[in-house]
């Protein structure tokens, strides 16, 4: 799909990734871009600095009624939804032992809002036999997250439900892409992840903006790709992890080591050995 005439919706709207979507959606002509964020005044701000093609709205989007609210602001702005970015997500918890609270807020936020958009969406798309469903997953989907169990979990729930969309309602008129990045230089990335965690993403290689981002996402929707890898490297870690599964899960516990005791492990690509797989998310 292309976002020239469309209506789109970006959640998460008022920083980062968001914020770089809806700026992107304008500039390839876009009929209108509603941002939602639960900042809802960020969303506000983003929206003033696009011009009349834009909305901003506050919004949690693990509210049903507040996603109805946003889609039906959207409509009354400029026409029904084409294009839906599922892209707000948070980043909380650490290893098994992170509150229940946390991993529900986890939940709710990187997985079931996609579900209660997709619920809302679909019937709509179906009768008019098109529409498009973007997910901003991670890296940390396909591979895995060091020291962020519920992000990891949930971001490999996302991708599965993306893929489940494909599979249900590709040959119906809806496209669903996935967008799985690495390190990109947000909030999340900035402030979100303890150190760890964070290290792991940055010693992966390059640290995108969200510009660069945003525009393999439009390349990716142009040509109605599943998978958007803003990192192609993403790709082939991925097939090493389906090869050798055992061989990349020692890599992979090399790498914890290496991050979390940095003076006594090989960080290089590859190990001291040349066995380990180096495989780290946004």
């Amino acid at each position: 799909m292309r976002l020239s005439g469309r209506v789109a919706v970006v959640t998460g709207g008022a920083s980062g990734i968001g914020r770089a979507l809806a700026r992107r959606a304008v500039a390839e002509g876009a009929a209108g871009v509603v941002v939602a964020d639960l900042d809802g005044a960020g969303a506000e701000a983003v929206a003033g600095e696009l011009g009349p093609a834009a909305v901003g709205i506050g919004c949690d989007v693990t509210s049903e009624t507040a996603l109805r609210g946003v889609l039906s602001a959207a409509e009354g702005a400029f026409g029904p939804v084409d294009a839906f970015f599922a892209n707000a997500g948070i980043v909380a918890g650490a290893g098994e032992d992170t509150p229940d609270d946390t991993w529900d807020r986890a939940l709710a936020v990187n997985l079931r809002a996609h579900i209660v958009a997709a619920r809302l969406l679909v019937p709509g798309w179906l009768e008019r036999g098109s529409g498009c469903f973007v997910v901003t997953a991670s890296a940390a989907g396909l591979l895995t997250q060091i020291g962020v169990a519920p992000y990891a979990v949930t971001k490999h729930a996302a991708v599965a439900f993306a893929e489940w969309l494909s599979v249900t309602y590709g040959d119906r008129g809806i496209h669903v892409a996935c967008v799985c990045p690495m390190g990109v230089d947000t909030p999340m990335l900035a402030g979100g992840m303890e150190t760890a965690a964070a290290e792991s993403v940055r010693s992966a290689g390059a640290v995108l903006s969200p510009d660069d981002v945003a525009a393999v996402v439009v390349e990716g929707l142009a040509e109605e790709r599943f998978l958007i890898l803003p990192h192609p490297e993403v790709l082939e870690y991925w097939r090493r992890k389906t090869s050798d599964y055992d061989r990349w899960l020692a890599g992979m516990r090399r790498l914890r080591r290496a991050v979390e005791s940095p003076a006594t492990e090989d960080r290089r690509p590859g190990g001291r050995d040349g066995r380990a797989d180096q495989h780290r998310q946004r």
